[in-house]
């Protein structure tokens, strides 16, 4: 690892997932919010429903906003298509924030080629799904791979195929429940990460606290991806998994100045120290 000194801010990654709740006038709130917290990308998910969804899954009856409807029907009413990604790409070109998606499967892939984006993401529940990740690593973006529901064994068979391809890639330590215990993060797992595959290592967190993603970037992690709501509180599965705009806040402004704090190391006295002398020094 770098010499913590030598460290710059991470690539901060304001994950909206789901949470506009198929609102492109609450997903286009949420960039704002990213770009006022000084993030460095938005990301989204794109699914299709009718493979995502397993059969024994569609037809269970669910309630929400619009009412008490199975969950098939629950998932389109959030599920953005070309009309809301168009608006997304050029929203976030005018605010000139990087955005980018991740494909639940090969049909998404597929749409989400349109729009050029700079980098790929692998979610964590994708990471043992070697036919869909074999075809995002042959796109050959830089991707973030989530590492969340797995062990080490599944993790090296998919850098296996990411290296097969000459893909260059992020693995992300992730702990996918939501929200996350802090007992359970384990972000001691950043240093093996780095140590076993000597690659770019980051931090996907779900929990509700601030503080483990400055831990997972003093552990290695220059890459730290939050989920992110205008209010906790709000309906949906991940809003209570995610920072709202004080903690995006106070995660960004402290990771922002840790490098200055840590200083280059070498001990001396400082010029306000020098004024004191006299006070203190009586001898």
């Amino acid at each position: 690892m770098k010499d913590i000194k030598q460290r710059k801010k991470p690539y901060l990654i304001a994950e909206i997932g789901i949470n506009h709740n198929g609102s492109i006038k609450l997903a286009k709130k949420l960039i704002d919010l990213a770009k006022e917290c000084n993030f460095d990308a938005v990301k989204f998910q794109k699914r299709d429903l009718n493979i995502c969804i397993p059969d024994d899954q569609k037809q269970i009856l669910r309630d929400t906003p619009w009412g008490r409807i199975t969950y098939l029907n629950y998932k389109k009413k959030i599920e953005f298509g070309n009309k809301e990604f168009n608006e997304i790409s050029k929203y976030c070109k005018k605010l000139k924030i990087d955005w980018f998606c991740s494909a639940w499967d090969l049909n998404s892939l597929k749409f989400l080629k349109k729009f050029k984006m700079k980098y790929n993401k692998v979610a964590s529940a994708m990471l043992t799904n070697l036919k869909l990740i074999n075809e995002i690593s042959k796109e050959k973006k830089l991707t973030f791979i989530s590492t969340g529901m797995s062990n080490m064994n599944d993790i090296k068979k998919a850098v296996k195929i990411f290296k097969k391809n000459n893909c260059d890639y992020v693995l992300m330590h992730c702990v996918s429940s939501y929200p996350s215990k802090e007992e359970d993060l384990n972000l001691n797992v950043i240093k093996n990460l780095k140590q076993i595959f000597k690659c770019k290592i980051g931090y996907s967190g779900h929990e509700p606290s601030v503080s483990p993603s400055i831990g997972a970037w003093f552990l290695g992690a220059d890459y730290i991806e939050r989920h992110i709501t205008l209010d906790r509180s709000m309906w949906g599965t991940d809003q209570s998994a995610s920072l709202s705009s004080e903690g995006m806040r106070y995660l960004s402004d402290t990771i922002k100045k840790m490098p200055k704090i840590l200083g280059n190391g070498r001990k001396k006295i400082t010029m306000d120290e020098k004024k004191l002398i006299s006070k203190f020094k009586y001898w």
